[in-house]
């Protein structure tokens, strides 16, 4: 049943990931009216699941990827300009060790990556003596020397709904927990059958990007039924997470043997994430979990490493994602491009409405991405994003601290972990977030790790935010802090909201029939 009528939009994107996400934001803010469906939430899937960098991927470099570490280090400070409070600097620390790189490839490795993409804001690579504090007693001791370089950290999950948020703001209708499950062309454009929370939809547009990640070459086939020619790889990386490891806000990136490399990266204050992995995937990639086989790889990799061994039975929380890559039929799954490739479809005769599809990419890109999108589209416009804030980036890129200075001079009622958590995740939304409060009371129910309900009401109005994950692991990670008991209450309370805004619902559709 079409419960709203037939509406009309320029563009349709069909997937809520970072590629999807951006490119509904690009083209809002071009004056396209868009629609963005995903059949979850907001970087439910692959955009969740990253090892939460903004990087120009260092060992492409080995595949004489070029381009894509240059556009990639060019983003890195452009991301970290308009996002600074989801976004900022981290220092690398790279062992060498003897039998692998070495030194004169690992240094002619890092000066390309210093200044391949005209680095402005972000420290130079340095030499490390890791005999010294803080890497004494942490690594083997065979590990002497090593090199110390800048990337950048991501909340990757608040990413992307910050990019939803921003083409909301500017006339975007986001549609989370729908489906599309028809897609055809039709004579006035493509027609798409939309099912979501209130019921079932149809709705046209001129043009359709399909950035459905893992599910790009369903979406393709439903839409052009007979095209036979599969061009996805499915590459599943996962990653562990431990009691913090060692003190210090550097990471380490450590070379394995086959070749790839595994971060240890300081995580959430009281963490250490590791990973990732490279593992050949097939079947269904919603609701995946780390194999014993990735955990076991993950930990013998990173004891190569560390003077104090860890083991798959310590961590005390795990995630998986299904990277969909474009299969150039490189030999393995660690080599395989990270480069992002489109298809364009214009019908028989090359004039029918554009179905565009993504194959690839990595969040680091993902804004070049966009715009490469809408010009292959034929999208006019200038590109506007490079400089174009993100909510709540409205604050000077490297000015964090500063920020957080005021803030706590105007609440200073607001404890200071929990205001840094805030500003962190917010940046100049806080206000948005806090409203009036004078006192912690003010902000309603503790959930417990500082979350209270005036923030879960404003994740809820404002971030697509509709269920206790939602909250917990994606627009947060507050789910490592709290416990059980804790994350279970939440859930009960959404619960409790899902039946009330049902039942209001409900009394206006009634009001609305008499």
């Amino acid at each position: 049943m079409d419960i709203t009528g037939p509406q009309n939009f320029d563009l349709l994107v069909i997937g809520g990931g970072i590629n999807g996400a951006g490119i509904a934001r690009d083209a809002a803010g071009r004056g396209l009216s868009v629609c963005l469906v995903e059949q979850g939430d907001l970087a439910g899937a692959t955009s969740s699941a990253s090892t939460k960098l903004v990087h120009g991927g260092l060992r492409y470099l080995e595949h004489y990827e070029f381009r894509l570490v240059r556009e990639s280090l060019i983003e890195r400070e452009r991301l970290l300009t308009i996002a600074p409070h989801i976004i900022w600097p981290l220092r690398f620390v790279l062992p060498h060790d003897k039998g692998l790189r070495p030194k004169w490839l690992l240094r002619l490795g890092l000066f390309l990556y210093d200044h391949m993409g005209g680095r402005k804001l972000l420290p130079a690579t340095r030499n490390v003596d890791l005999t010294r504090p803080p890497h004494a007693g942490v690594l083997e001791e065979r590990l002497t020397r090593g090199f110390e370089y800048s990337d950048c950290w991501v909340e990757d999950a608040r990413l992307v709904v910050l990019n939803a948020m921003d083409a909301a703001e500017r006339g975007a209708d986001i549609r989370t927990r729908t489906e599309c499950v028809g897609l055809h062309r039709g004579r006035q454009g493509w027609e798409a059958h939309l099912v979501g929370p209130t019921g079932e939809q149809s709705i046209t547009a001129t043009m359709v990007v399909n950035a459905a990640g893992p599910w790009v070459d369903k979406v393709l086939g439903d839409a052009l039924p007979g095209r036979n020619a599969a061009h996805l790889r499915l590459v599943k990386g996962s990653h562990l997470v431990f009691p913090r490891l060692y003190q210090g806000d550097h990471c380490y990136i450590f070379q394995n043997r086959d070749g790839r490399i595994v971060f240890a990266i300081p995580y959430e204050g009281e963490f250490t994430l590791v990973g990732t992995t490279d593992a050949a995937f097939e079947g269904d990639p919603s609701g995946i979990a780390i194999s014993p086989e990735e955990a076991d790889y993950i930990c013998a990799a990173v004891n190569e490493y560390l003077a104090v061994d860890v083991s798959p039975d310590q961590a005390v929380w795990s995630y998986a994602g299904v990277r969909p890559l474009y299969d150039d039929h490189s030999a393995s799954n660690s080599t395989v491009t990270r480069d992002y490739v489109f298809e364009l479809d214009r019908g028989w005769d090359g004039k029918g409405q554009a179905l565009l599809s993504i194959f690839g990419g990595k969040i680091t890109t993902y804004r070049k991405l966009a715009e490469h999108a809408l010009e292959k589209l034929g999208v006019g416009g200038r590109p506007w994003t490079a400089d174009a804030a993100l909510p709540g980036g409205d604050i000077p890129a490297l000015g964090f601290e500063k920020f957080v200075t005021a803030q706590a001079a105007i609440r200073p009622w607001l404890p200071e972990p929990m205001l840094r958590r805030l500003a962190r995740a917010y940046g100049t939304r806080i206000d948005q977030v806090l409203g009036d409060a004078r006192s912690l009371a003010d902000l309603g129910q503790d959930f417990g790790a500082g979350l209270t309900a005036a923030e879960v009401i404003y994740l809820i109005r404002h971030e697509y935010a509709r269920s206790a994950d939602d909250v917990l692991w994606r627009r947060s990670k507050l789910g490592l802090h709290m416990t059980d008991a804790e994350r279970t209450a939440l859930a009960h309370w959404f619960d409790r909201v899902r039946i009330e805004d049902q039942a209001i619902s409900a009394a206006i559709e009634s009001a609305s029939a008499r």
